[in-house]
């Protein structure tokens, strides 16, 4: 990992008010203005937005309005991880105060799996669900929807992961991925979603005993747990969620804190991701969830204490299962270090529980900084597998485009599921391995940078700094804790704490002898610092043994002396409208001195574009068509040497092999008719938006059919005529699979390109 150097901005003017180092990330991070930063820091003074924003969310509003005056039977379908929990008991405590008929239903993880099982969804229609509402799952539940149509049985979905290409016919779909990613709530996970449900139904019922307000502390708990990004009103219901938190009246929580000795007052959402969530997980990974709705909302004392004493079993068989496959999977790899050299860190053994393979998919990613999946193989039943990813790699569209052999799968662009025939592992594992590599481009083997907020000498370190850096919180994806760093230290000792002693406590001194305490979670094992030392870390106040102490924690050290990385500025000067509704307009309105529109198939026409075998040197590139690859945008940067880049990024979707074969069949009796069967296949790749070996593989497919008849060949010129009576069946079949995978290749990278972060695209 190489150390990025701090970028000393110039905000005393705009941000008078804040800490320097408060103002200076905050600047950083886009907030300029100080209306801006005091809605980030004061939850108070920002907007939140409107439910209605939500695609879908009045037609469920209505339907289950209807549904509650009619005493019609709901069933609340949810998910076994804590998004899925807080998001089930959102609804049904919501939908009880509203005076609705309900019951809920979550899956349990060894035996139905995620998602909408139909075996199970028939028996809760038969015992008389009339409309069944999922949360935090079902946007890809086909045949649950289609099942409970045959029925005379509406549902409607809650969910925040990645869409397929088509959405079920349910009465209503609820999902923040229906939103452009820049929209204020397209980042919520589940429980943010089933929030907004409940806050617009609440606001349809004035007499109603439950309050919105009273729900955030569940939110809370969901969103971090999930991870989600803690932007805009994500952070926001963060922010307030935490401040229910610290004063719960839910009688399960209170319990869970006290049994993990937690003080309410001061939790953070470092307690609900290491603490509380863990805890609430390993219900699900190991055991049935359903419960998890009951201790969240049960007055029963005694019942509380039960269920929370339930949990604290799980969570303790559940860390030492974890211990267990990591220690199996680092075995793994060190008796084949080639494992590391692919792609993709993939894993399995037939004892692994599916239930924590993700926990320590994870783990790898952190130590390797690779996209791990690790497989649960029981003997003579499908892998299950969990896979987790890296920053700018979208690891549910990598795995997508293999679905040809897949039983099922789903997740979001930084974890995902899936299961598989174990005989078709080999074939899944080279197609990933490859797909993986080609979204990832020239980054796939890109050391991790670690960019440093501030240097420090250790008497700086001290409980008011932490608490001034405390306003930036709640930190998270999106909202990184501040990284500081101090020179030229020396290690006193270094001694094990931990249940398990799998972590270390640090003891560190500077050359004026001044010393400091230092924590490194899960740092038993690792290569100490030797000699004089730069260490990386974040401070944070903590309440341990009901002392307010500053408390150091690890990040990284390099030795002394070595040399900083200065941040460059970047090649390129990258516009992003990939999101506008109407990009046409935004041809007329560049102003740079020359410009070129990169555009391919039916769209170089709409937009007087130039395909990529007419490129040529200009000031700006606008990217009007997604590249099949990155290999065709690395060869548009080489001759377009652009200052300005553009990023449209219109989607050609030709990804359907049936369209594809279609154009690509149109194009070649056109050059047939037209240019005497003359046709190179750069023309052909670039008018069929694919990469050429895309093309070659379609051309070889139709002429193994006898629609084409490939007369000569010579380099890259192709002399064609109308196809001769051959009909190889078995090579049209291998070469039709083939096309599929490749083309799944290519959408993965485009919806890749579609969503990650403008600055990790190009090479």
């Amino acid at each position: 990992m190489h150390w990025l150097e701090p970028t000393h901005l110039p905000v005393e003017a705009s941000l008078p008010d804040l800490h320097p180092l408060v103002a200076e990330t905050l600047v950083r991070r886009g907030f300029t203005t100080p209306e801006a930063a005091r809605a980030f820091l004061d939850p108070d003074l920002y907007s939140p937005t409107p439910a209605p924003d939500l695609p879908g969310l009045i037609a469920a509003v209505e339907r289950i309005e209807g549904a509650i005056h009619s005493h019609e039977p709901i069933c609340v379908w949810g998910d076994f991880d804590v998004d899925g929990q807080t998001s089930t008991t959102v609804l049904v405590q919501t939908l009880l105060a509203l005076g609705a008929e309900v019951t809920f239903h979550i899956p349990v993880r060894g035996v139905e799996s995620h998602g909408v099982n139909v075996i199970h969804l028939k028996e809760i229609i038969d015992r008389g669900a009339k409309l069944i509402l999922t949360c935090d799952t079902g946007v890809t539940a086909h045949e649950a929807v289609e099942f409970a149509r045959t029925r005379h049985v509406d549902m409607i979905i809650t969910d925040h992961h990645d869409l397929s290409e088509s959405l079920p016919q349910a009465v209503a779909i609820v999902n923040p991925k229906l939103l452009p990613p820049e929209h204020p709530l397209a980042t919520l996970a589940g429980v943010g979603v089933a929030y907004k449900l409940a806050e617009e139904l609440i606001s349809h019922f004035p007499t109603a005993s439950i309050s919105p307000a009273s729900l955030l502390d569940l939110v809370a708990l969901g969103l971090v747990a999930d991870l989600a990004i803690l932007r805009r009103d994500a952070r926001f219901l963060v922010q307030k969620g935490l401040a229910v938190l610290r004063c719960t009246q839910r009688l399960g929580l209170q319990i869970m804190m006290e049994m993990a000795d937690l003080e309410p007052a001061n939790l953070t959402e470092e307690h609900i991701g290491f603490v509380l969530g863990p805890r609430l997980n390993a219900l699900g990974r190991l055991g049935d969830a359903n419960p998890a709705v009951e201790l969240l909302t049960t007055a029963d004392s005694g019942r509380a204490r039960l269920l929370a004493t339930q949990l604290e079993n799980y969570n303790a068989q559940r860390q030492l299962l974890c211990n267990q496959v990591t220690r199996a999977a680092e075995a793994q790899l060190n008796a084949d270090p080639t494992l590391l050299a692919n792609p993709v860190i993939v894993l399995g053994h037939p004892a692994w529980p599916s239930g924590v393979v993700g926990i320590v998919a994870s783990r790898l990613v952190e130590r390797y900084n690779k996209p791990a999946l690790l497989f649960s193989t029981p003997a003579n039943e499908p892998a299950h597998g969990s896979a987790r990813s890296v920053e700018g790699l979208n690891i549910t569209a990598a795995i997508a485009a293999q679905q040809d052999l897949l039983l099922s799968f789903g997740g979001h662009p930084m974890a995902a599921g899936l299961a598989l025939e174990q005989d078709l592992l080999p074939e899944f594992l080279r197609r990933l391995n490859k797909t993986v590599g080609l979204m990832l481009g020239n980054n796939k083997n890109k050391e991790p940078a670690l960019r440093i907020d501030a240097w420090l000498d250790l008497p700086e370190i001290s409980l008011d700094l932490a608490a001034t850096l405390e306003s930036l919180a709640p930190f998270g994806p999106g909202n990184n804790k501040i990284t500081l760093a101090t020179h030229n230290l020396a290690l006193l000792s270094a001694t094990k704490i931990g249940r398990n002693e799998e972590h270390l406590k640090l003891a560190v001194a500077d050359e004026m002898g001044n010393k400091q305490k230092v924590l490194w979670w899960g740092g038993a094992g690792e290569t100490l610092p030797e000699g004089k030392f730069d260490l990386a870390y974040t401070i944070r106040a903590s309440d341990w043994r009901g002392s307010r102490q500053v408390q150091m924690e690890f990040v990284d050290f390099q030795a002394f002396g070595t040399p900083p990385v200065e941040l460059r500025s970047p090649k390129h000067e990258i516009l992003d409208y990939r999101n506008v509704k109407d990009p046409l307009t935004l041809l007329s309105g560049l102003d740079q001195p020359s410009t070129l529109v990169w555009a391919e198939a039916e769209a170089k026409k709409e937009v007087n574009g130039k395909d990529r075998n007419d490129l040529e040197q200009a000031d700006n590139l606008v990217i009007w068509t997604i590249p099949p690859s990155p290999d065709e945008l690395q060869d548009a940067l080489r001759i377009v040497k652009p200052y300005f880049i553009t990023l449209v990024c219109a989607h050609p979707f030709l990804e359907i092999t049936d369209a594809f074969i279609a154009r690509l069949s149109g194009l070649l009796k056109y050059a047939i008719t037209h240019h005497a069967g003359k046709v190179t296949y750069a023309e052909l790749a670039a008018s069929s938006a694919q990469r050429q070996i895309t093309v070659e593989t379609g051309l070889n497919w139709l002429v193994s059919r006898g629609s084409i008849a490939l007369l000569h060949q010579e380099n890259n010129q192709l002399w064609l005529a109308p196809g001769k009576t051959i009909n190889d069946l078995g090579g049209a079949a291998r070469l039709w699979v083939e096309i599929q995978s490749l083309l799944a290749e290519t959408a993965a990278y485009r919806a890749h390109f579609k969503r990650a972060d403008k600055d990790s695209l190009l090479p």
